[in-house]
């Protein structure tokens, strides 16, 4: 059975982030970089089990796993839970990789 996909309000700033640094409205090459993005995020509605837990979520207690997505320098973690019983993929943020961990489960929540 596939499960739906949602987006975290933090997700939906982060898409509209790399649109806006990438300035995709205005080039076609990174219009289809983002329309890969949203492609692998959307993948994951029938392949949840695929990705291995995000390190930094498991150091703070909250079963998150990670997507990447893109090619060196330009890679993207997309953090995600599963929640099984509303057969949902919740995408809690994207995030470039040079970009620190996260510390704790209550500062990841937050910030949903």
């Amino acid at each position: 059975m596939a499960y739906a996909i949602e987006l975290t309000r933090r997700a939906e700033r982060d898409l509209l982030d790399l649109y806006e640094y990438l300035a995709a409205e205005h080039s076609p090459a990174a219009r289809r970089w983002l329309n890969g993005l949203e492609r692998a995020i959307f993948a994951l509605n029938r392949y949840t089990g695929r990705c291995p837990l995000a390190p930094d979520a498991t150091k703070a207690g909250w079963p998150l796993r990670r997507l990447l997505y893109g090619k060196k320098p330009d890679i993207y973690r997309i953090l995600f839970e599963i929640l099984e019983a509303r057969k949902v993929v919740r995408i809690v943020t994207i995030r470039h990789v040079a970009r620190d961990e996260f510390a704790n489960s209550e500062q990841w929540k937050n910030k949903s």
